[in-house]
Parts: structure tokens; sequence; C-alpha cells
């Protein structure tokens, strides 16, 4: 078999989605994972019959890739990638490129990159946003990291990443950690998306007295204009679903307990450093904590009263289309605040 054109490291699903995509678009990919277990699973699955080359040892995997080498790491954030990279350094040559396709902190990003080239390897930070789907089917890429190195990866990644009015979901983002930097705030501004569906959800069902049934109509109906976008669309979804074990809309059977990886807090952060007002991202992410503190939220309960929230006497349809305004508003103020940090 000819050597490969990419490879790729780390097989969970986001990594098997990437590889699928890859040679979908007619690259060879090389692919290795710590457990060899699950990169046979994948070669005799997924993979089977498909320009895919599976390797069992790091060495198998870096002799697999035509020169200049472009190996992408798909682990978790971290010592992780360190340890890869540790791995894969003394078995690359000079200009080999190594990608981290994670959700990595992107000082540790410009820290990867001052290391690396200074053993003359090339180092991108690229930021992958979409979902298990959209790395099967066209992820967004912010690729950051030295002119040279996006250059020798640009004809693989703008052919895998989703097409938008015949333009590729990927740009140049600039230096070192400025892929991973726009993913962080790209994550943040989604924290506030996120939190800004929830308090609609809340005025609706609280007030209004809206069941899920009817909340899936109104977002499913909110979707066809200009909040059209994935989080509204699958929220829909969501009040659609039903838990198996109780017949109830699982929407109202789930643990109100929220958790988060750290990216809205690192988006926080920074704009605290630069001091930058997110104050809808910031709501969000404290938010997020209130919501994981769940007994200290029930003792609460026990000892404090409980609001009373009054029958609605208006329009409701007043209501709901108030609501939908004012979740745009917000939803505009979020990506504002956001692309401030950016700039």
């Amino acid at each position: 078999m000819k050597q490969c054109d990419i490879g790729l490291i780390g097989l969970a699903v986001m990594g098997e989605n990437l590889v699928l995509n890859m040679e979908s678009k007619g690259f060879t990919v090389a692919v290795f994972n710590r457990t060899t277990e699950v990169t046979e699973k994948f070669a005799a699955g997924k993979a089977a019959g498909k320009n895919i080359q599976p390797t069992r040892t790091m060495e198998e995997f870096v002799s697999a890739l035509a020169r200049p080498r472009k190996a992408m790491i798909m682990v978790k954030a971290g010592a992780p990638v360190d340890a890869v990279i540790a791995q894969l350094k003394p078995l690359l040559e000079r200009g080999d490129v190594i990608i981290d396709g994670g959700n990595s902190l992107f000082t540790d990003t410009q820290r990867r990159c001052k290391e690396l080239e200074a053993e003359g390897l090339h180092f991108v930070g690229c930021g992958v946003s979409g979902g298990e789907e959209g790395a099967l089917k066209g992820p967004s890429l912010m690729p950051g990291g030295s002119r040279e190195s996006w250059e020798m990866i640009a004809p693989i990644f703008r052919k895998i990443a989703a097409q938008v009015d015949g333009e590729p979901c990927c740009r140049y983002m600039g230096p070192d950690g400025a892929g991973h930097y726009v993913k962080m705030v790209h994550n943040g501004i989604e924290y506030g998306d996120m939190q800004l569906i929830c308090e609609s959800y809340a005025i609706l069902k609280d007030v209004l007295g809206c069941e899920a049934p009817t909340l899936a109509d109104i977002f499913t109906q909110w979707n066809k204009g200009p909040l059209d976008s994935y989080l509204i669309e699958i929220t829909s979804q969501i009040f659609r679903k039903l838990d198996p074990d109780t017949g109830k809309p699982l929407v109202d059977v789930i643990l109100d307990k929220a958790g988060q990886k750290g990216t809205g807090l690192w988006t926080l952060q920074s704009a605290l450093n630069q001091s930058v007002v997110i104050s809808t991202i910031n709501a969000a992410v404290e938010a997020r904590v209130i919501s994981s503190r769940k007994q200290e939220r029930v003792d609460s309960a026990k000892l404090l009263p409980q609001p009373k929230v009054q029958q609605f006497i208006g329009n409701h349809d007043d209501l709901i289309g108030a609501v939908h305004d004012a979740l745009y508003a917000s939803k505009i103020v979020s990506y504002a605040q956001g692309m401030e940090l950016l700039g």
C-alpha cells in the first residue's frame, strides 16, 4: 500500500469520523490508537475496504506517512496531547507537521509551537467545530500556526471542511495559538447561546405553562426564521424526545445538573485579562456552576420560600413573540461581545 497522505491518532468518535471524512474526499489515511483493540475494531468495521491503513505501533504509524509527514492528534486536551507529542517527536524529521485537533488551551498551543519549531517541526493548533456529524460530513476548521505549516495541510483541510456557497469553512486564523483561541471564543459564545435558550424555555414553561410538545412546535417555528440555527433545531428535537422508562418527555425527568469542559471558563478568564466585557458569556458560565451545585440548591430550597409564578393573563402569542425577539436580541449581544474579544 502506498504511503498515506495524512495520519490520525485517537480513534474516539470524532477521530473516526474525521478519518472517514478524509478518506471519502480521496485521501489515504493512517490511523493509530493507544488501545490496539480500538484500532482493530475500526479497521474491521467502518474502515473495512477503504483507503485507511491501521497501525499497531507509533513507529509503524510514522512509517506509513508520506513526507513531509502530517500527523493529526485527536485526544483529550492537556497532558495526553503532550504525551502523544513526546512519542511522535523522536520519530519525525525536520519539516514534518503535527496537528492538534482537540480543544486545547491556546497558551498550551503557543508553548508547543515554540518547542517544536525549535526542533525543526511544524505544529498546528486547529479548532474543530460541528460535533460528531460535522467531523464526518464537514466540520468548521480553525487552524493556527506558521503560514508554512498551514500551506502544507490546506489542500486536505479545505477539502474536508463544510462548504457554504461554494467556499470551505476553513480559514487560516494566524500564528501559534490563534486557531485554538478562536475555537475557545466560539465555544464561549455557544455557552451564551445555550443559556439564552434555557432562559427562554424557562419563561415559556413557567410563565405560560407550555408543555414539551408545545415547546417543540414553538422552537420548530422559530427555526424557520431569523433564529434558524443548529442549537434551536436540536432544542426542538429534545422536546420531542421521550424517556423510555417513564414515557414522559425526557426534558422533564433529566437531572438538572449541568457540567462544562472548561472552554467557557477559559473565554471568561481571557476576557478579564484583557478588560473586555462578555457579560452574557459570564452569566452562562456562572449558571452552569450554580447548576452543578445540585445538593446546595436542594438544601437551600428547604430553607428559603420559593417564588410564586403568577398566572399570565395576557395574550400568549404576544408573549411568545416577545420571548423570540428577546432571544434574538440577546444572541446578537453575545456574538458582539465574543467578536470584541477576538478583535
